[in-house]
């Protein structure tokens, strides 16, 4: 009878045990379960918080890490327009014959607009943005240039500004005539000076675009007559533009009326040339919408790119923009599109801000 008590009472603690352990069991589920509650019940709130940890750990890292040899200031990008797809803009349609469109807003760093924006392009004389930030940044602006005859051999419908063989020229004036008369000869001579070619200075071009990100972008020559393997897209216009105008003497040339180069020939006589800008408000062709001031910029023409043009604008505030129309069918086409895309975005935009002021500020009376 003892050893049937001993048995019952060895089966009973082993029962106990095993129920011992699935309570733990249980307890150690609920616990899980309640946990996977909270994580879930946090919702978005807690993802993005974590979200946000992680992005502020890896910018840390960047900022400390980063090649700064390679690259200063401020992270890739962190002061650019950037769009991943197609901007409408209310107020604006842009003509179906047109290659692309697009308008930044620098300030807000936004895209206002944004018709094809990633779409190869052949860009015709707005190449010559790069030849003159090319220019600026490894010339040396006093530098006399002694112009080639490859400088001077072009047909008579190519626009030049008046070069001649054997002419010297300061580099200054010969980026006054690039970016103002759109002369090739002043391009071709730049490149020359700078590179020894207009081939390695094409590289140096490709170079410089890749540094700013324009990786649509790849150039044969300093000018942009037509070639099938130089081509660009007009948000690479932008980058590329955006870069040029952080350079006051590239702002102080495209803002000119007019300017006179001398050139001093190689017979000893000296001439002037009158160079007035090709953007058709610049030359006052052309008027701005009400509320914008075109402080310049640079065309570009071909049968193949259409009619071009890149602008830097200002609000009545000075807020500054980046406007671009590409492959416009003429130039009455090319300036009208400008103008209502200048309008619907700038005028529209600098309006929303001043409305905003004045509820902002009727909603601080009503505080009071």
């Amino acid at each position: 009878m003892k050893c049937t008590n001993d048995r019952m009472e060895l089966r009973t603690e082993r029962a106990y045990r095993r129920r011992r352990r699935i309570r733990r069991r249980q307890r150690r589920i609920a616990a899980l379960l309640i946990a996977l509650a909270v994580i879930v019940g946090a919702g978005v709130s807690g993802a993005v918080l974590i979200v946000d940890q992680f992005r502020d750990h890896i910018a840390e890292y960047e900022k400390n890490n980063y090649d700064k040899s390679v690259y200063q200031g401020d992270l890739f990008a962190s002061d650019l327009c950037v769009a991943a797809e197609e901007v409408s803009l209310p107020g604006y349609e842009p003509d179906s014959e047109l290659h692309a469109a697009g308008l930044f807003d620098l300030e807000n760093r936004s895209v206002l607009c944004g018709y094809k924006l990633y779409d190869r392009l052949y860009p015709a004389s707005t190449t010559k943005i790069m030849t003159a930030y090319v220019a600026l940044k490894y010339g040396n602006m006093d530098d006399v240039v002694t112009v080639s005859a490859n400088a001077t051999n072009f047909e008579e419908d190519e626009v030049t500004s008046g070069l001649r063989t054997g002419d010297e020229v300061t580099m200054y004036d010969l980026v006054c005539g690039l970016l103002l008369h759109s002369g090739n000869d002043c391009a071709t001579a730049i490149a020359e000076h700078i590179s020894g070619s207009t081939e390695e200075f094409a590289e140096l071009m490709n170079q410089e675009a890749a540094a700013m990100g324009a990786t649509g972008t790849h150039f044969v020559n300093p000018h942009g007559l037509h070639n099938e393997d130089h081509y660009t897209t007009a948000y690479d216009l932008y980058l590329i533009f955006n870069e040029c105008i952080k350079n006051e003497t590239f702002v102080q040339i495209i803002s000119m009326d007019s300017y006179d180069g001398t050139l001093n020939g190689a017979d000893g006589t000296v001439r002037k040339e009158t160079w007035t800008p090709t953007q058709m408000y610049g030359s006052g062709e052309v008027r701005e919408p009400e509320g914008i001031r075109v402080l310049g910029g640079k065309t570009g023409t071909t049968k193949l790119a259409g009619n071009c043009v890149i602008l830097y604008d200002q609000d009545l505030e000075e807020h500054p923009y980046i406007s671009v129309i590409m492959g416009a069918d003429g130039t009455d086409m090319l300036y009208e599109q400008m103008n209502l895309l200048m309008n619907a975005g700038i005028n529209k935009q600098q309006n929303g801000q001043e409305n905003q002021q004045m509820e902002d500020g009727t909603e601080e009376s009503a505080g009071e």
